[in-house]
């Protein structure tokens, strides 16, 4: 998969949520790697600041972003719409501290996405792999969330509220191509009992019914009700009608189960990647969910490091006999076993390292240790492949190493071991030639590491 960024630009424009200022913002495609980020234009200089957990400054009613004393609001439902789309390169650039509201939901992000369609770009997609149960709680509000592997995204989320009007509500996700039909059109909300403390605190400006749920479930005096329902501009109710104020009917049951669902997918997207794994949400929040992402986020700042993953049950790409009549090499220096993985920059490669390797005769007796020049020499035969799938016939050429840089060795490798390589190109091909960084691990921890160049001579 490669990144993709949006054809062309498009405009949203509307009320701030709690600011209540009249907000244009404007979504423009970006460069490969570019990643999602702000731009405040409506300040000196147009400061930006990339969508990232570890710019999160605060989770009290939305997720805001801060860097110094610049601060971008009410993120999320147009990042949840981005990443459902897989958008993975934009730059949003508005003209005040949060974004619009609009209607509450995603849906006018997720509608004009659709409209304009995406570019796919040069660079290859990287995804988040989750290869084991993560876990964050938060004891004070009963809140957790889960992350297990998956081969895709996938997201389910509980939500249960002391309220008789919501209580336990269930959504979920199983396909993110579905996001649009099933998620976007759910709206914020809020309870009646939470307003006019949200309005002492100067917030919720631009809260209305049109760009929010609002429900009354808990008792309160006829006389400050009415003073609410005066200041939302709605009909006054008597206290004893628990239940949604809205005149628009909600757009499914579990309407507001779905939104927290959306916001999940909106928060998440602050790791910085595509993440394969299932989310289990119960009770989520834009705290909790700020916590999981910065977990996460950790492990996408190091991921040129993550091992691949290995299924030995799943047939190769290549086999032995078909790395044979790819590479010259033969016993007892052909070091490749299979090739299980390979997009146009990358390859992964398998090595089974076993007593009767006959470099532990004298590499050595007591401790057999596999020599590291034979490891560099192992991640260059997998980079061989690579620059071979770039030509064709790749029988009649060969690969040479013109130089090694930067080789570590990090653990040491024996019999038992399985080793995998990953090399991909630093470089593009040119006259031949490539630079390539070679990855070696065993199990979840890197082994040996290096950059070599490497060329493609045709044979005579």
């Amino acid at each position: 998969m490669k990144q993709l960024t949006l054809k062309e630009s498009f405009t949203v424009e509307g009320e701030g949520l709690h600011t209540g200022l009249h907000i244009k913002a404007t979504v423009c495609p970006a460069p490969d790697g570019h990643g999602y980020k702000f731009e405040r234009v409506d300040l000196p200089d147009s400061p930006v600041i990339d969508a990232v957990a570890e710019n999160i400054v605060d989770t009290s009613r939305s997720t805001i972003l801060g860097k110094g004393d610049v601060t971008i609001g009410t993120i999320e439902h147009c990042l949840a719409a981005l990443y459902a789309a897989g958008v993975d390169n934009v730059l949003i650039k508005l003209d005040g501290p949060e974004m619009p509201i609009l209607d509450g939901s995603s849906r006018f992000y997720a509608d004009k996405i659709d409209e304009i369609g995406l570019e796919e770009q040069k660079t290859e997609k990287k995804y988040l792999i989750i290869k084991n149960k993560i876990e964050v709680t938060d004891e004070e509000t009963g809140s957790k969330i889960i992350v297990l592997p998956d081969d895709e995204f996938t997201i389910d989320v509980k939500v249960n509220y002391d309220s008789p009007v919501l209580h336990h509500q269930y959504a979920t996700l199983e396909h993110i191509g579905d996001f649009n039909k099933e998620i976007a059109g759910a709206r914020t909300f809020v309870f009646v009992r939470e307003i006019e403390s949200l309005l002492q605190a100067n917030l919720i400006k631009g809260g209305h019914l049109e760009n929010a749920i609002v429900i009354y479930d808990s008792p309160m005096s006829q006389e400050q009700l009415d003073r609410l329902a005066d200041l939302m501009q709605v009909p006054h109710k008597h206290v004893s009608e628990y239940g949604f104020i809205n005149e628009t009917p909600l757009t499914s049951e579990n309407e507001p189960a779905r939104h927290k669902l959306l916001d999940v997918i909106g928060d998440i997207a602050l790791i910085g990647a595509p993440l394969k794994g299932r989310v289990i949400a119960t009770r989520p929040g834009h705290a909790i969910n700020a916590k999981l992402t910065k977990l996460l986020r950790r492990d996408v700042k190091r991921m040129e490091v993550i091992s691949p993953i290995y299924n030995p049950n799943i047939e190769p790409i290549m086999d032995n006999n078909a790395i044979r009549r790819a590479l010259p090499h033969r016993y007892p220096f052909l070091l490749i076993d299979k090739i299980i993985d390979k997009g146009e920059q990358y390859i992964v490669g398998v090595k089974n390292v076993t007593t009767n390797e006959p470099f532990f005769t004298g590499h050595f007796p007591q401790e057999p240790v596999m020599p590291g020049v034979l490891l560099v020499e192992a991640m260059a035969q997998t980079g061989g492949l690579l620059v071979l799938s770039t030509v064709d016939d790749p029988e009649r050429y060969s690969t040479y190493f013109m130089k090694i840089d930067n080789v570590k060795f990090r653990q040491k490798v024996v019999p038992g071991d399985t080793l995998i390589f990953h090399v991909s190109f630093m470089t593009e091909l040119r006259r031949g030639c490539a630079m390539m960084k070679g990855l070696a691990f065993v199990g979840e921890k890197l082994v040996c590491e290096c950059e070599f160049m490497a060329q493609i001579v045709k044979n005579k």
